[in-house]
């Protein structure tokens, strides 16, 4: 896994904190949009020492005194948005609906609980331990959006116009999209994952197809993923195609009348090879059979997650890393 230690330019205008990460959870990309006097960071990393790392990063591009004063989440997640306090005073925008989905999943101080009671006998808990136990939660301020909108609103950054467009639910109830039409350049989110199987947890995944289309109807040239290097249009319909697949297979094993965990375990059978985290297609499977079930409870990330580790034992790895591996880096601003 790594790290990165400097901003990819995108454009002259927009750079990219690119986690080098497949197969692991956690690690989101982050972009930040610059020009004149100001500049927008979309998205915030997931711990205070990652998002440490990425602030050292972003102000080696941006000049003296250009500070990031506004933050935008693309959705409610903690690998997208648990650094929002780490940029005290900036104004954090997201959509109206993305709010709903804030207690959806622990509190940094829940998961350093949950992982401090671990038991590396437990399969489960080994998963956690080797996925998650690398991560320090601790210190973190949770920080909620400030503004909300629904639809699409326009955000200046000097002379550049930023557009937010929202597009849930799909991965979650709020998601939205970033569009820098002078650049032609759309910051995805997790509707759109690139070189590893996706996790989405409102659904249905007709909505995450839909939200690709919004994408691909901006006629960008490049995106930028929530997860994985930046792609192309092709990328993305391929991406189309993918879970259109996902979809239809579900939706025809529903109608057999196979449970949830049946037609999970089909699915693992049929995954595609060269691709990390599989067991994730368990999590897609209950996600999209709680639609087909018209259930409107809310959904339970960490059960969802454990049932996917127990249908798919091979993906539970023998050894864990040591807790907090991630070593500290302080911003230089």
């Amino acid at each position: 896994m790594q790290i990165p230690s400097h901003l990819a330019e995108i454009t002259p205008s927009i750079y990219a904190w690119l986690p080098d990460s497949p197969g692991a959870w956690g690690m989101a990309n982050c972009t930040l949009i610059t020009s004149g006097s100001a500049a927008l960071l979309v998205d915030t990393p997931y711990t205070a020492r990652l998002t440490h790392r990425l602030k050292t990063a972003a102000y080696q591009v941006l000049p003296p005194p250009v500070e990031i004063s506004t933050l935008v989440n693309t959705h409610a997640n903690g690998d997208h948005s648990y650094g929002n306090g780490e940029f005290p005073g900036a104004e954090i925008i997201s959509t109206e609906a993305n709010l709903r989905h804030l207690c959806a999943e622990p509190a940094p101080e829940e998961l350093e609980r949950l992982l401090d009671q671990c038991d590396e006998d437990d399969p489960f808990g080994r998963y956690l331990l080797a996925h998650f136990g690398r991560f320090d939660y601790r210190g973190l301020s949770p920080t909620s959006p400030t503004r909300t909108f629904t639809g699409v609103l326009d955000v200046p950054v000097d002379d550049l116009t930023v557009r937010l467009i929202e597009v849930g639910p799909a991965h979650t109830v709020g998601d939205l999209i970033v569009h820098v039409p002078d650049h032609d350049v759309v910051c995805a989110g997790d509707v759109l994952f690139a070189g590893d199987v996706p996790v989405h947890w409102a659904g249905p995944l007709d909505g995450v197809i839909d939200a690709c289309q919004q994408i691909l109807d901006l006629n960008p040239r490049i995106v930028i993923p929530g997860h994985g290097p930046p792609v192309g249009q092709r990328e993305v319909r391929a991406y189309m195609d993918d879970v259109a697949c996902a979809r239809d297979r579900i939706h025809a094993l529903h109608a057999e009348g196979l449970d949830v965990d049946e037609a999970s375990r089909i699915l693992l059978r049929e995954r595609r090879a060269g691709l990390g985290l599989w067991e994730r297609l368990a999590i897609l499977t209950a996600v999209e059979y709680r639609h087909l079930d018209n259930r409107t409870e809310p959904a339970q990330l960490v059960q969802m997650l454990k049932a996917a580790v127990r249908l798919a034992p091979e993906c539970v790895p023998g050894t864990t890393p040591a807790r907090h591996t991630f070593p500290p880096q302080p911003p230089r601003r």
